[in-house]
């Protein structure tokens, strides 16, 4: 129906910087949010951020707030998560999501996943 997959993940040094992007292709929406989650190994999966369709609303965790900025570039349905200031902390693989009507913390709201990508910040 969609699929979603990432890329841009790698090997960081702390306090560098990795730009995520996600593409998603299948099925058209007339309009859809976009969101960026994340989970490290024996972790529940968590909420970095997500954007509307327009762009005009965007959500981050309190963790990541100021340091990662989340984008979108509709004509290539493709969202972009710019991640600076790199801390150990943030490694995880991080996984992409999309959904018609909902762009909150909330996981299991919604419908469309990536595979994920890997993100390992070392110092």
């Amino acid at each position: 129906q969609v699929q979603l997959v990432e890329s841009g993940g790698g090997l960081v040094q702390a306090g560098g910087s990795l730009r995520l992007s996600c593409a998603a292709s299948g099925r058209t929406f007339n309009s859809y949010a976009m969101g960026w989650f994340r989970q490290a190994p024996g972790k529940e999966r968590e909420f970095v951020a997500s954007i509307t369709w327009r762009g005009g609303i965007t959500l981050y965790a309190d963790s990541v707030k100021g340091r990662f900025t989340i984008s979108r570039d509709n004509a290539k349905n493709t969202v972009y998560l710019e991640m600076n200031s790199l801390k150990p902390e943030d490694t995880a693989d991080y996984y992409c999501a999309a959904d018609n009507d909902y762009s909150g913390s909330r996981y299991h709201r919604w419908h469309y996943w990536g595979q994920g990508t890997r993100v390992t910040v070392s110092s």
